[in-house]
């Protein structure tokens, strides 16, 4: 049958672009829906299992509103920079035991070589770090607070926002930097160069190898990763808390939101997806033409 429902002619259309036939260019004939999919390769998504990813999203929100915890403190002088110091050592420590404990085990000469290069790069960044913290205190002077504290709120926004969440072992470049260009902005706002040597010690920790550290729970111990996620959360909201009361409300809400109200919105959604694939979809080269690359 043509287009407008009048008998075609006897030959059998045929779906190629090379042979003239009797049949005009917007002609398909009863078949063309037969090959109609739909939904196809859709991944059905599990509740708890889509809130169990988002714990990372909302782990690493908390240890934002950690980070600003610790530094508040030691703005108002409530926290020493010594002690945040040996806290930051012996949490490091613990970590990397930990890190070494679930990471499979290997030939003792390459672990050897690896802790030792583990080793030399922490040397070297505690060394400049603090060799560098006078220059780093001094380095906003002539910026005003506000600007400071406003380019610390980007730059901590960006990082959450690059933070590579499904593989954040090493953390992104970007993410990374943006967490300590605002460390930096804030720690510049501390009392004295021990001070800014604290702050950003414990950035590297927070920011950098913790990460490391959780992605390694979540892929060898997947029970106890979901009880750290839920920990750091509560220490998050505590934390901010005891300092800013408003800001704790906040960060409940968002994490509430991100952690069970968005997992509940994708489960739901599901529902009404709609793919449909069929023959007018652009082709697909099967072939591998990888040897054409040579």
């Amino acid at each position: 049958m043509g287009p407008d429902g009048a008998p075609g002619p006897a030959v059998p259309w045929r779906k190629v672009l090379w042979e003239r036939q009797p049949f005009p260019d917007n002609y398909v004939d009863q078949r063309f829906l037969e090959e109609l999919r739909r939904n196809e390769g859709i991944r059905q998504y599990r509740y708890w299992t889509v809130v169990k990813e988002a714990g990372f999203v909302g782990e690493q929100l908390s240890c934002v509103a950690i980070f600003i915890t610790l530094w508040l403190y030691m703005e108002q002088g409530q926290l020493s920079p010594e002690r945040l110091l040996w806290s930051s050592l012996i949490c490091a420590l613990l970590g990397y035991g930990l890190h070494q404990a679930l990471t499979s085990q290997v030939q003792s000469g390459c672990e050897l070589r690896t802790r030792l290069a583990d080793l030399q790069s922490a040397t070297i960044f505690l060394s400049f770090t603090f060799g560098f913290s006078p220059v780093l205190k001094t380095l906003t002077e002539s910026v005003s607070t506000d600007t400071v504290y406003a380019m610390s709120a980007m730059m901590l926004l960006a990082h959450l926002v690059s933070f590579p969440y499904a593989q954040p072992s090493p953390p992104g470049s970007l993410s990374l930097n943006a967490a300590l260009f605002a460390s930096v902005c804030l720690a510049s706002r501390l009392p004295g160069a021990l001070h800014t040597f604290a702050m950003l010690s414990c950035a590297l920790l927070v920011f950098a190898l913790w990460p490391c550290l959780l992605q390694r729970l979540r892929e060898k111990a997947p029970s106890h990763f979901t009880g750290v996620c839920v920990g750091v959360c509560f220490a998050g909201v505590g934390g901010l808390g005891s300092q800013w009361p408003g800001g704790a409300v906040l960060l409940a809400l968002a994490l509430g939101s991100v952690t069970l109200l968005c997992p509940l919105l994708l489960v739901r959604l599901q529902r009404h997806k709609d793919n449909i694939q069929g023959p007018w979809d652009e082709a697909e080269i099967q072939e591998d033409l990888s040897h054409f690359l040579h």
